[in-house]
């Protein structure tokens, strides 16, 4: 009798697990309930688009392992990878909006994050605003963890050199670092939050005058889209990253 009514408990807990709406995190890829999902195993590329945002899985760097990707939509989706313990990034899964939009004619550019992330590994829940043609990136670290760093212009003792100290604006408080992309000379300028949130508000457009009116790092760019993911190092033995919810908004 005993073990018919734990056949039966099972039972309908596993019903009830498949009614939710949002999805399970796990540590098996693929078991995901959710709209969409995908991998690496044929297409480190692979995206979907859920307008005005869309999902992309970009596993763009050297070596990487496995990595799946699910989505119910722009603004709650989520990874399963298994990256390996070297050095480099192996991957910036994100949600994009496109906002083509001079910064002057802005009257408001904000975002709002939700996010679960693991305890160890390397990774970043990072923005990424990019004005047109790339000109210039500029990169909000919300949460961070393990062997992960900024560009910066020099390294002093292997340490990024921060430009400004617990600088407040935008809604947090941030470590500013300003360097060029070896690779393409371009400037990427990265505000890492003095510590971690998982959830929050930020406003934008005040980060992007910040940049123009007090720095002088920019001109009156026009702001091409915004990016919220996670730019994953390693995840041995496979981690989860979620966000729960995520909106990009602007007039």
């Amino acid at each position: 009798m005993r073990k018919i009514l734990t056949s039966v408990a099972v039972s309908m807990l596993l019903f009830t697990a498949c009614k939710k709406d949002q999805p399970v995190a796990t540590t098996e890829p693929g078991q995901v309930k959710a709209d969409w999902t995908s991998d690496n195993s044929t297409s480190n590329y692979t995206s979907k688009a859920y307008a005005p945002y869309t999902v992309f899985n970009n596993v763009w760097g050297a070596n990487p392992g496995y990595q799946s990707i699910w989505a119910n939509n722009g603004n709650n989706w989520g990874i399963w990878s298994n990256h390996p313990n070297t050095s480099g990034i192996k991957s910036y899964p994100n949600s994009e909006r496109k906002v083509q939009r001079l910064l002057s004619s802005l009257n408001s550019l904000t975002s709002h994050y939700d996010v679960t992330v693991p305890a160890d590994g390397s990774w970043g829940a990072d923005y990424d605003v990019w004005t047109s043609n790339d000109k210039y990136e500029i990169m909000l670290w919300m949460n961070y963890r393990g062997n992960v760093g900024p560009i910066a212009s020099s390294y002093p003792g292997g340490v990024a050199q921060v430009n400004v100290s617990n600088k407040t604006v935008g809604g947090h408080t941030w470590n500013v670092y300003k360097g060029p992309v070896s690779s393409s000379g371009k400037q990427v300028f990265s505000f890492l939050r003095t510590s971690n949130s998982t959830s929050g508000d930020v406003n934008i457009k005040d980060i992007m005058n910040y940049l123009k009116n007090d720095l002088t790092w920019i001109g009156n760019e026009t702001i091409d889209r915004v990016q919220f993911g996670f730019e994953v190092t390693s995840t041995v033995g496979g981690r989860n990253h979620q966000v729960n919810n995520y909106t990009v908004s602007f007039n």
